[in-house]
């Protein structure tokens, strides 16, 4: 199906015009104009088409050539020429014409041009400039370097943090990013040995660093690999630093000619020094000596990942036994051999072999990290022998009633002023936190998805003069306290064992303590999942249904919607004037509905995977009603606004 359109001009980056007559566009020859942008962008020069056709392949030609002058990886320069041999447009097209994203992109043409929007890059490993390789590695180290330069004071002198996991090229995308940075005099810590991400944002603070650069893909399958940035401040870059860098990079395209290997004689090794005073500063926040403690077996994973080493050294500093490990998986290797995907937040099906494991040691709670060791999950067996697996609202909310009562007892019992403490959760997490800081009356607040917004709302907090104690997201990311002002599996994985080994000293289990809470603050009760969504125009077509040109829905089968929030278009008629509160994207899809009978539903597309997340909540005393009401206004919600089969929407293999 065709559709008449004429563009006649736009402006890129304030700098160029590209001139373009196109009258009848089908879907691939729309693709073709973002490949014009981009090799105009990547040329310097304006571009006048008057024949998109004929002009396709001489773009996709210039895009090759300029590809094969500047890669100098065998591999990936093969794979491109074969590509060209073989005159295959639409491969070449896929990994050359849509440039790998850095950070947000806030334009319909850069979502356009773009797989993910990350605080970094993050994509598949192979040839192309839509995928992590050595030339967009590079190419991103020095737009980074030339923007870090122009923006902090003595940059150079303060140097900059590298690490790097365990996945497939790692380590040599650490190597390439640290020797551009020594190229242009810059201090460089790069770690010798695979560290988990908490080890970068720490790094930066501890060693006085003006940014870190981590190479890794987290918990997304072996196939992809990324680079997360982060600021002097410890937190992940945000914006106007993301759209700083991305210019950058477009202005520094050629690789610079350095020699790699002299330049990496002259790093700095930080991990010896950066391991000891981060499990000194986590130590604080052991409370051994003041509360019982049961002594039991703790199973731990690292689901293939970096995070074993540091967990045993992490459980020393907090004076626990040390873990039983998952013999197959506790070491790292960047297949994943014994998961689908190497994401603890699965469930059961991630975690079956720490179960198993579990079970032949007597242990009764399991605590997993992710590849990187960034994030956490938990899993405990009942007195009924089965095994419930935390969500990450439930996990939140056991690490927020911890974290409050350990300040409580360190800090004066009732005699507290609770208005000088504060936590920080997101717009999709469970409103249970709120709800726990009014009664205690400590302080609380939400941002956006995402620990770049967290971490920097909690570094606003903090030198506020307000006391940290806690930030959690729904996805299993948290951070207790401020050591680091990311979310840390690390850390996490000592204080969980902590709070579990308290409970069951006091005869208890951590299912029974939330149980306990639940009714204290009320049933915040919870139903989180996703589907998988490939086709970008699909994502957004979803989300304008539901706007329907501003006359959004009313209601959703039976239930009755009472006020609905837009963070793409800026809506919010909750207030007066029915603007939002919380930042706006209009490249992110978001929408969340609250209802009469109290249950919240929220509609996102994911910033780092093609997928469409929904969060459903209901709120409540009677559980069982609770749990009723929230399944009926779950399945409407997939019903009514997913419509998954109409929608070609895929769900987890697990379902």
């Amino acid at each position: 199906m065709t559709q008449s359109t004429c563009i006649t001009s736009m402006v890129i980056n304030n700098y160029l015009s590209i001139y373009i007559f196109i009258y009848t566009i089908n879907d691939y020859l729309k693709r073709s104009l973002f490949v014009l942008c981009l090799v105009a962008k990547m040329s310097h020069h304006k571009v006048a088409i008057t024949h998109p056709i004929s002009s396709y392949n001489s773009i996709i030609n210039e895009l090759a050539q300029n590809w094969l002058r500047w890669d100098k990886n065998k591999e990936t320069r093969k794979e491109i020429e074969q590509l060209v041999e073989q005159k295959n447009e639409k491969e070449l097209y896929d990994c050359l014409a849509k440039r790998i994203a850095f950070g947000t992109a806030d334009n319909e043409i850069m979502m356009l041009l773009t797989h993910t929007l990350h605080t970094g890059l993050r994509g598949q490993m192979k040839a192309g400039f839509s995928n992590m390789n050595d030339l967009t590695v590079i190419q991103a180290s020095q737009g980074l370097c030339k923007y870090v330069k122009e923006t902090i004071p003595e940059a150079q002198k303060k140097g900059v943090v590298v690490g790097y996991d365990c996945r497939h090229h790692s380590e040599t995308f650490a190597r390439l990013t640290a020797a551009t940075f020594a190229s242009q005099g810059f201090t460089v810590y790069l770690y010798s040995k695979m560290v988990p991400t908490p080890f970068v944002a720490f790094g930066v603070t501890d060693l006085k660093a003006c940014v870190g650069v981590m190479v890794t893909a987290s918990h997304n399958p072996k196939e992809d690999n990324g680079y997360k940035v982060y600021w002097e401040n410890g937190c992940q870059i945000n914006s106007p630093h993301d759209k700083g860098i991305s210019q950058q990079i477009e202005l520094n395209l050629e690789p610079w000619t350095i020699d790699v290997n002299s330049l990496l004689e002259k790093v700095d090794d930080p991990l010896e020094r950066v391991t000891k005073s981060y499990m000194d500063q986590i130590s604080k926040y052991s409370v051994r000596g003041s509360v019982d403690m049961a002594t039991e077996n703790v199973v731990y994973t690292a689901m293939h990942g970096v995070g074993g080493v540091f967990v045993k050294d992490a459980f020393a500093a907090f004076g626990l036994a040390p873990y039983i490990p998952v013999p197959a998986q506790v070491g790292p290797d960047a297949e994943f051999p014994t998961v689908t995907l190497p994401n603890p937040e699965e469930g059961k099906g991630a975690l079956k072999l720490s179960i198993e494991t579990a079970e032949a040691n007597n242990s009764r709670l399991i605590v997993a990290n992710d590849p990187d060791a960034d994030r956490l999950a938990a899993a405990e067996k009942l007195k009924d022998g089965s095994w419930k697996v935390f969500n990450g609202n439930e996990i939140g909310v056991l690490f927020a009633d911890w974290a409050w009562q350990n300040a409580r007892r360190q800090h004066g019992g009732d005699s507290i002023n609770p208005s000088e403490y504060f936590m920080v959760t997101t717009a999709v997490s469970s409103s249970m936190l709120r709800t726990m800081a009014t009664k205690e009356g400590y302080g609380y607040d939400e941002t956006l998805t995402g620990f770049k917004w967290v971490g920097n709302k909690a570094r606003d907090l903090i030198d506020q003069g307000k006391k940290f104690l806690f930030a959690y997201e729904e996805s299993i990311g948290y951070m207790y306290g401020e050591v680091s002002l990311d979310k840390d599996g690390v850390r996490g994985a000592a204080v969980f064992t902590e709070m579990a080994l308290s409970c069951y000293a006091r005869g208890t289990s951590c299912q029974e303590h939330l149980e306990s809470l639940y009714v204290k603050y009320g049933y915040h009760l919870s139903k989180n999942r996703y589907y998988f969504c490939y086709d970008p125009s699909k994502m957004v077509s979803i989300f304008n249904r539901i706007r329907n040109n501003g006359e959004f829905p009313k209601t959703c089968g039976p239930f009755e919607i009472t006020r609905i929030r837009d963070l793409t278009v800026d809506y919010d008629n909750g207030y007066e004037d029915k603007k939002a509160r919380l930042p706006v994207s209009s490249s992110t899809q978001m929408i969340t509905f609250y209802f009469k009978n109290g249950a919240i539903a929220t509609l996102r597309g994911s910033g780092t995977e093609p997928k469409l997340k929904y969060y459903v909540e209901m709120i409540g005393d009677d559980k069982e009603q609770v749990k009723a009401t929230l399944d009926q206004v779950h399945d409407q919600v997939i019903q009514q606004f997913l419509r998954p089969t109409e929608n070609q929407l895929s769900p987890p293999s697990d379902e």
